[in-house]
Parts: C-alpha cells; sequence; structure tokens
C-alpha cells in the first residue's frame, strides 16, 4: 500500500479542520502519519478495522499537549479522548463508536492492552508507535515509508521537537505520568523531576504505620 487514502467524509473533514486549527504543524502532521502507519497496518493483518474511526482517533490522541490543556491535571491523552468524544457526540455518532475512539486514545500509551481490544484501538497505538519511536519500521517498506513522509514531513529534529511538544504539555501536571512511561519526558527535560516511587508509597501506606 503505497497510495494514501484519507477519510474524505463529512465528519473526518471536520476533523482535520479542527485538529489543524488547534495544534501546532508538528502535531498535526505527526496524527496523520499515525492513522496511515495504523491504517496500513490494519490493511496489511487484513483486520476488520473502520478507517473514519481510525482517522478521528489518530487526528485527537495527541490534542491534550495542546495550550487549551495548560490548566488540567487529568493524563493528557484523557483530555484528547474527552474531546473526540466531544465532537462526536455533536456530530451524533453511535455511543458505540464514540466509545471506541475515546478508548483508542486514553490507551495509546498504555502498552500491553490496545493489542488486545478492538482493531482502532490497537492500530492508534501501532501506528504512533511507528511514528515517534520507530516501532515496526522495517514491516512497512522504503517505499511506503517514503509515501507517508513526503506528503506529511517530520520535519528537521522530529524526536527532539516531539520530546519537547510532551514535556510542555505535562510539565504542569507531574503526577499525571505516574504509572506510565511520560514521566521519562519529565525526567529527560528537568534534572530536578523526581518519579513517584510506588515501592516507596506501599512501604509508607498508613497500613504500614
Amino acid at each position: 500500500m503505497t497510495a494514501l487514502h484519507i477519510p474524505d467524509s463529512a465528519i473526518a473533514r471536520a476533523a482535520a479542520e479542527f485538529i489543524r486549527d488547534t495544534e501546532s504543524e508538528l502535531l498535526y502532521r505527526h496524527s496523520v502519519r499515525v492513522y496511515l502507519w495504523g491504517a496500513m497496518t490494519g490493511k496489511r493483518q487484513q483486520l476488520p478495522f473502520d478507517p473514519e474511526l481510525l482517522y478521528i482517533a489518530a487526528m485527537f490522541h495527541d490534542l491534550g499537549l495542546t495550550d487549551r490543556y495548560r490548566g488540567s491535571q487529568l493524563r493528557f491523552e484523557v483530555d484528547g479522548a474527552n474531546a473526540a468524544r466531544d465532537f462526536m457526540r455533536s456530530h451524533g455518532l453511535d455511543e458505540r463508536d464514540v466509545e471506541r475512539v475515546w478508548l483508542a486514545i486514553a490507551l495509546h500509551t498504555t502498552p500491553g492492552i490496545p493489542e488486545h481490544m478492538h482493531p482502532e484501538i490497537a492500530l492508534v497505538q501501532r501506528g504512533a508507535g511507528m511514528d515517534v519511536a520507530g516501532r515496526g519500521f522495517e514491516d512497512f517498506t522504503e517505499a511506503e515509508r517514503h509515501a507517508v513522509v513526503s506528503a506529511y514531513p517530520r520535519g528537521e529534529a522530529f524526536g527532539k521537537r516531539m520530546i519537547d511538544a510532551f514535556y510542555d504539555g505535562m510539565a504542569h501536571r507531574p503526577f499525571s505520568t505516574f504509572g506510565t512511561f511520560n514521566d521519562d519526558f519529565l525526567a529527560y527535560k528537568d534534572p530536578s523531576f523526581a518519579r513517584v516511587d510506588l515501592c516507596q508509597v506501599i512501604l509508607n501506606s498508613r497500613w504500614e504505620a
């Protein structure tokens, strides 16, 4: 699959317009690529996914990192999932589809779970992992990789800029990163950041007093 197929329904166009008006070019292009990597993976594995739902989930998956959530203390994934839910409900989509997209976004940084769920949920994580960390890189042909990054360029120093975007989106809510790999971004950018140690939490709990 080297041809790039983006859903062109009314709601897909509305989602793209909303995200383009809200996110930086860095996050917008990343989100489109997440959809493309996910869709290509789904087709290669013959998974029965809904392209429109996958596209909406991919477009909203990093929305929680943007300036509009600088006052939020929720996990950034939940902010994006809630925004997608509101968007889909405003367009009258079925609640089962809303829930599936919500889970795809909320779980996209939680390894070991999405791959056992609906294809749209699994494929958002697969697409994000490919675009940010190169997971599954060799599963795509050189022609496929070239087609995607030519249409939606990564730009110079993409990895560094993504780390900055993660940090900027979570530095004000460090406790939301507990139990995820998101605290890696805070530790990398801020040497004074102290991770929560669950063993110490347990040993210092009231049960141990």
